[in-house]
């Protein structure tokens, strides 16, 4: 006979294992699926110090993997592989993956969001050696240096000023003539005095080979290129959520599953978690407790039913 867990978790970030933990804990029957590694895009970071309860910061990967242990402790179970299709809407919802096909009766979805790339030769090499895609998470480490911090909506301003109260020197490098971000972060930013701007700009090169070094900025309209020696390179050109797999199955928002705090979804039984899903701060700990909700929401789901 096939076995169909009370719930089955895609994703072993944050917002996922502690999914994990609060229903294993409510004595639900939990399956992980996880294609890589524990902590998601946590356990890229190095040092995550805006997590409580670790006051000289934690390693992203080890955070991770006390995540996992900690489930794992009171019963939830971690299956290592892809999953490359779902039918949400079916009673036990399946999941097939690269390791067969596993049903359930409740799905939380913590698959993530990853920050949208610059798409440059070395910039993967250089991700976590000066290259970074989030200020809150790293522009600690580049307190008194000079870096460049590509991008021009919302994001990117608020992280402009984040970096401004840290670096000696912020450079924003912007495609356009003029920033997307709101009229409120325009006067804000213009005031910095240590702020500058390349308008009409892209970043075309990094330059490095332990850490990165220097960027190569063009200009698109004169075709002027410069090399800019900065010591980080923030990026924050937008994320891509990782929606595909739920795509025509659940209502999305601009890429992102549509869901409040309860992380409920348009599907009942299934919920969404983290960065996958419609909220205004995306952060290890925010999505530590969509985590909770979701496995209390599915405890009330599997209840009445």
């Amino acid at each position: 006979m096939k076995r169909i867990y009370d719930m089955v978790i895609l994703g072993g970030g944050p917002g996922g294992y502690t999914a994990a933990l609060y229903a294993a804990r409510a004595g639900l029957d939990v399956l992980v699926l996880e294609k890589l590694s524990a902590g998601g895009q946590m356990a890229l970071t190095s040092q995550v110090d805006n997590y409580p309860g670790f006051p000289e910061g934690v390693d992203g990967f080890e955070l991770g993997m006390r995540f996992q242990e900690q489930a794992q402790r009171f019963g939830a179970v971690t299956e290592y592989a892809e999953v490359r299709s779902m039918e949400l809407g079916a009673e036990p919802k399946v999941l097939h993956t690269s390791g067969g096909d596993f049903y359930a009766r409740t799905v939380v979805l913590a698959m993530g969001a990853g920050a949208r790339k610059l798409g440059l030769p070395d910039e993967d090499r250089l991700t976590g050696r000066g290259v970074n895609y989030c200020a809150h998470c790293d522009g600690m480490f580049y307190r008194g240096k000079t870096v460049a911090l590509v991008g021009g909506g919302n994001s990117a301003a608020a992280e402009a000023l984040y970096l401004s109260r840290i670096a000696k020197k912020v450079i924003l490098i912007h495609r356009r003539d003029t920033l997307r971000a709101t009229k409120l972060y325009h006067e804000q930013l213009m005031q910095l005095p240590n702020l500058e701007f390349r308008w009409n700009s892209a970043v075309t090169e990094l330059a490095g080979h332990d850490r990165l070094s220097g960027v190569k900025v063009k200009n698109l309209i004169s075709g002027a290129e410069e090399e800019l020696p900065v010591d980080g390179l923030f990026v924050s050109i937008g994320r891509q959520p990782a929606t595909e797999l739920v795509t025509g199955q659940l209502e999305l928002d601009n890429g992102y599953i549509r869901a409040d705090e309860s992380t409920k979804t348009s599907i009942p039984g299934v919920y969404a978690v983290g960065d996958i899903r419609t909220k205004a701060l995306r952060q290890i700990l925010t999505a530590a407790a969509d985590g909770a909700n979701a496995a209390h929401e599915a405890e009330l789901y599997l209840t009445a039913g």
